[in-house]
Parts: structure tokens; C-alpha cells; sequence
């Protein structure tokens, strides 16, 4: 026989010196920590997940990993706050990966090259009754019909989208783009009754046999503040404008229109006016940095002529006229009043203070709590009543597209459960892949791509959406800025660093696994895994 060297002529465990791994006391361990951008979507997508396939341009299979959690990625990629870029990794590289925008790319391909979900489960032979057509109710039903429920959304109102509708203008949320995700919905065979309200839950579940309910009634009612008026002052509410926008007739409101409150509502109300030909001015009793409207959204009010006064409250309404009160800051940063008053024009005051709920179909139901106006939920989203589930706008929570989608999902999966007399049991997260993982010097400065703007004239002078979409050539770079954080890639650098030549290649696809017994627990693969998925625990475990 050939000579060979000792160290492989030798049968493992006849010497120590060959098993290496024997001077152990910690062990490296390939794991799956979860990115910062999945743990913080309201929706509960697994937003790595679909921008792997984006990023290698299979952009079907990311869109259908998607819509396993959202399937409203068109109106989400572009109404969505992302919150997953605030806590993207990637921001404190250079800027937060454009997830939104890829989103919306994907969600667009979809609609134009007519994308379909896949076929739901066999029929279990239970109903379900979905009260309400917006983001909580459209995404319930799309969930449960995938699990083989037969579902019924009874909508209000003459279209479907709820506040998506009838609260979001057009120059932010086209409405073939909804139309067209909503329609998918419905193919999956859920059937939809626009101009039903439901006016006693109980009953409208006993006449038309459903086994569980889940409601989803919008906050469609805008409240009210006790301003001083005559009788033929013009004080409308802002819920009631936007509504109106969606009709032939635009509401009639004058060229001067004074919006009150400091919410998102208020800066779509301000612009929709701008756009109409008026002058909005919208008057806000805090400052700029404590208004509840997104910051990017008041600057491009801002850009478009809408004025705002900071530091002021409506004390008087009176015709074409309204009194306004100065306010200053106290030491503790809550506004007071000074005693100083100036008059502005105003053929119409437009009040934007927050929404309730019309609760009024819960009316002699047993086992409910309401507080503060919303219908508390148990963890599972069921109310106090067994069968009766809420979400959305409905129960205490943000009130936005994306935790309604993510409730609507949430109480699909426990509606699901209960009917089979089981309990849904979400999966344990598992650790959060945090910047300090990371090692960010493998990865290449490359800034985020913008998404292009319309022309200011037609800003402010049209409902032609604001905000452009990536191309495929853009969003094909923007989803391999994604850093992959907690989550191998197969860079094989913990092949080419080891020392002990104790990491084995799976093949493509598979990642790798240790050779324990030449392993000898130095960390090297740790320290230089750019991603975060290698840790190192101590021998015993």
C-alpha cells in the first residue's frame, strides 16, 4: 500500500491527536436567526424570504412567497409605512433596502402579467361570515378560503376596499391596482355582498348558517370637536370629504379650506383640496416633530403649497371666517394657550380628529367587552363571544393597511383552529439577527435606488398617482442589497476559513454542516460569517 499521511491512515478515535475536535469546549452551530425586517412587519411576512427569489429575478416564486402572508402586496407596496426599513440592518451600512418598493414591483407584475393564487385546500364544509371589505376583512377571507373555508363578506358599502377606498386618495392608491388584488380575492371563490350592512351580528349569522364570524368594521365615523359656530358656518368631517372624493360630484368646500388635526388624514385632505383648485391650510395645536402624520407625508404637502400653522387651535367658526388661537410649549412640551388671536379666511373647515368604529351591530351580544370604544380580544383575536372574531380597526391596535392585513391573517389561522376544534399554535421566533452578527465589510456600498416622482404640476393639479414604481432592472438591484441577515447564503466563506477543513459542503441549496470530530471550536467560522448564522455554544449543550 501506498504511503499516505499519518493523520488519514489512521481510523478515527485511534488517536487524539487526529480528532482534533477533541480539544473542544464550545462548538460552532449553523441556526436561522430571524432578520429585523421580518420580525417588524405588522403582516408577518417573511420578507427575506420572497427577496431571495426576487434577488435571483425569480420574481414569480417571491411574489407567491409573498402572498402566503399578504395578498395585497400592490396596495401595500404603496400605502405601507414600512416600518421593516426602519429596522432594516442595511441602514446602518449606508440606507435601509427598498423593500416597499420591491414589494409593489412584485405586486404590480402580478396584476399585468395576471398572476393567479394557487388552488385552495378541499372544502371542509364550514362557513365563515366576514363583516366588512377592508384590508382585515379581504385578507380573513382570502386566508380562510385557502384552508378550504366557504366565506361571505357582507360589505356596507357599494365597493370594496373600506378605508383603502374611501380613505386613501387616488394619488397614493390607484383604484385599478386595488380593483385588481381584490378581484383575485374574490377568484379564489369568496363571495362578496356590497350594500349589506349587518345590523345584529348574531342574526345575520343564525339566517345564513355560518360556524364562526370575523368582523372588521372600519373606523368610518370621524369625530367631532365642540367649536364654537354659527349657524351657517361650513364645518364638515375629513372621513366624510374623502368619501365623497370617491363619487362624480367632488365635495364642495370653497377655495379657502382650513383643515384641523395633525394626522395622515389631514395632510390627504389638505392635498386632495389642493388638487381641486383650492387653498388648504391646515392648523395643528402641536409641532411639527409631535404631529401623528408621517413626516415624509408633511413634507410633500409642503412641497406641493399646502401651509401649515403650527401651534394653533380653532376657537371660533364663523361664515367665511374662523378665529384661530396661538399656542406656546410649556416646560414639559404640552401646548398652552397665549391669549393671541388672529382670523383667517375659510369657506369651509374640515375637521380631521381620529375616527370611531360603529359598533352598533354587537348591540345585545353576550360575553362582549367594549372599552375606549374598541372590542377587546383574547391572544387568539376571538371576542367574548365563542365563534365571534375582530380585528382591524375594531380592536385596540394601529390603525393601518398593515396590521389589518396582519390581523385579518392572525385571526384566519385561530378561526381555522376553533372550527377544528384545535388550537393554533404559532411556531416559537426564533432570535433576532441584530447589526452586531453581521460582519458589514463583506458587503459593498451600494445606495438605495428612489423611486421616481411626478412633476409638481401634475401634483398639484391632478390625482395622477405621486409616487413611481421600480422598473425590473432597479428592483432586480434593489433586492440584492438585502444583507441576508441571521440566514445563510452559501458565500462559503466558513469553507474557506477553517483551519481544520471540518465544514462540508451540502450542495447547492443545502448550506453545510460540521465535522465535529475535526472540529476544534476556534470561532474563526463565527467571526467571519457576514451574515449572523453560524454561533458558537458551549460543549455541553
Amino acid at each position: 500500500m501506498a504511503n499516505k499521511p499519518f493523520a488519514i491512515t489512521l481510523k478515527p478515535g485511534t488517536s487524539l491527536a487526529n480528532l482534533t475536535g477533541s480539544w473542544r469546549s464550545a462548538r460552532p452551530v449553523y441556526l436561522n436567526r430571524l432578520p429585523p425586517c421580518n420580525n417588524a412587519c405588522p403582516a408577518g411576512e417573511n420578507i427575506q424570504g420572497w427577496l431571495f427569489h426576487a434577488e435571483s429575478g425569480d420574481y414569480e416564486q417571491a411574489w407567491r412567497v409573498l402572498v402566503r402572508d399578504n395578498p395585497l402586496p400592490a396596495v401595500m407596496g404603496r400605502v405601507c409605512y414600512h416600518p421593516c426599513e426602519t429596522s432594516c440592518n442595511r441602514g446602518q451600512l449606508d440606507e435601509a433596502v427598498g423593500i416597499n418598493s420591491v414589494e409593489r414591483f412584485l405586486g404590480d407584475e402580478a396584476n399585468k402579467r395576471g398572476w393567479k393564487f394557487d388552488a385552495p385546500a378541499a372544502a371542509t364544509g364550514k362557513k365563515v361570515l366576514v363583516v366588512g371589505a377592508g384590508p382585515s376583512g379581504l385578507s380573513a377571507a382570502y386566508h380562510l378560503a385557502r384552508m378550504g373555508h366557504q366565506v361571505e363578506i357582507q360589505e356596507a358599502g357599494p365597493l370594496a376596499g373600506g378605508m383603502m377606498r374611501f380613505g386613501i386618495p387616488k394619488y397614493r392608491l390607484p383604484r385599478e391596482v386595488l380593483d385588481a388584488e381584490v378581484q383575485r380575492i374574490l377568484d379564489l371563490g369568496v363571495t362578496l355582498k356590497l350594500n349589506t350592512k349587518v345590523e345584529h351580528i348574531e342574526q345575520s349569522m343564525k339566517d345564513g348558517g355560518f360556524d364562526a364570524a370575523f368582523l372588521a368594521v372600519g373606523a368610518h365615523i370621524g369625530k367631532r370637536a365642540m367649536i364654537p359656530a354659527g349657524d351657517a358656518a361650513h364645518i364638515v368631517d375629513a372621513v366624510s370629504v374623502l368619501r365623497s372624493m370617491e363619487g362624480e360630484d367632488k365635495p364642495m368646500l370653497g377655495r379657502k379650506v382650513v383643515v384641523y388635526g395633525g394626522g395622515n388624514t389631514a395632510i390627504d385632505v389638505a392635498r386632495s383640496v389642493k388638487r381641486m383648485g383650492g387653498e388648504p391650510i391646515i392648523v395643528y395645536r402641536r409641532t411639527r416633530d409631535r404631529a401623528p402624520a408621517h413626516d415624509f407625508e408633511i413634507e410633500e404637502a409642503l412641497q406641493e403649497g399646502v401651509l401649515i400653522k403650527w401651534l394653533s387651535t380653532i376657537k371660533q367658526a364663523e361664515v367665511g371666517e374662523i378665529t384661530v388661537e396661538k399656542m406656546e410649549l410649556d416646560e414639559k412640551g404640552f401646548p398652552q394657550p397665549t391669549g393671541e388671536f388672529e382670523k383667517l379666511e375659510a369657506d369651509s373647515v374640515v375637521l380631521a380628529l381620529g375616527q370611531d368604529v360603529d359598533l352598533s351591530l354587537l348591540e345585545g351580544v353576550s360575553g362582549l367587552e367594549i372599552k375606549d370604544g374598541t372590542v377587546q380580544v383574547a391572544p387568539n383575536m376571538m371576542t367574548g363571544h365563542d365563534g365571534i372574531f375582530a380585528g382591524g380597526d375594531m380592536v385596540p391596535s394601529e390603525r393601518t393597511v398593515t396590521v389589518g392585513v396582519g390581523h385579518g391573517k392572525k385571526a384566519a389561522r385561530n378561526i381555522d383552529a376553533w372550527l377544528r376544534d384545535i388550537t393554533y399554535a404559532p411556531e416559537p421566533k426564533h432570535e433576532i439577527a441584530t447589526f452586531d452578527k453581521l460582519n458589514p465589510w463583506y458587503y459593498s456600498d451600494a445606495d438605495k435606488t428612489v423611486r421616481p416622482m411626478l412633476d409638481m404640476i401634475r401634483r398639484q393639479t391632478s390625482f395622477d398617482e405621486v409616487q413611481g414604481g421600480l422598473d425590473e432592472t432597479n428592483a432586480l438591484f434593489e433586492a440584492r442589497r438585502c444583507l441576508s441577515c441571521g440566514n445563510c447564503f452559501e458565500c462559503d466563506n466558513c469553507y474557506g476559513v477553517c483551519p481544520d477543513n471540518a465544514v462540508i459542503k451540502l450542495g447547492p441549496g443545502k448550506g453545510f454542516e460540521f465535522n465535529y470530530d475535526y472540529c476544534k471550536g476556534c470561532g474563526i467560522c463565527e467571526a467571519e460569517c457576514p451574515c449572523g448564522s453560524i454561533k458558537m455554544v458551549p460543549e455541553d449543550i
